[in-house]
């Protein structure tokens, strides 16, 4: 269910992983995954502890706030395209980030410039997002960090 279009179901999907986690219940490997994204972000546990507020609350970046479920979402995704290598190459050129930014929390925020950029021109274009391209970007990543 985390990749439901629908928002209210998504974003439940997290209060109860949450809910879960914090209970100290068993947690099925996806859920475990977006728990330990949610514990990366405590800045997110007061929104994840109001149910009405998570569900209702709007995230306009014109008004300088970040949507936390496309933040926490973005970082899911990395990690699976990780856990996976899709795009084939992706986990290696992960090792090579990490010894860049030395801190895989960091190294993803980096990360999720580049994935927002193709998933954005795919969504604008209505295709599917441009593997290439995306893995061009991150290898920029690897060339630009000092």
């Amino acid at each position: 269910m985390i990749f439901s279009q629908d928002r209210t179901k998504l974003r439940q999907q997290y209060l109860n992983v949450w809910q879960k986690a914090n209970k100290r219940e068993a947690l099925e490997p996806l859920e475990e995954l977006i728990a330990d994204v949610i514990r990366d972000h405590p800045e997110y546990h007061p929104l994840l502890s109001n149910e009405d507020a998570a569900i209702s609350s709007e995230f306009y970046p014109e008004h300088g706030t970040t949507n936390p479920f496309l933040h926490m979402g973005m970082h899911i995704a990395l990690r699976e395209q990780v856990a996976t290598d899709r795009p084939a190459g992706i986990a290696d050129l992960t090792r090579k980030l990490l010894l860049r930014y030395r801190d895989s929390h960091e190294m993803e925020h980096q990360m999720m410039e580049p994935l927002g950029k193709v998933l954005w021109q795919a969504q604008r274009d209505q295709t599917e997002p441009d593997q290439q391209e995306y893995m061009e970007l991150l290898r920029s990543l690897v060339k630009t960090r000092s």
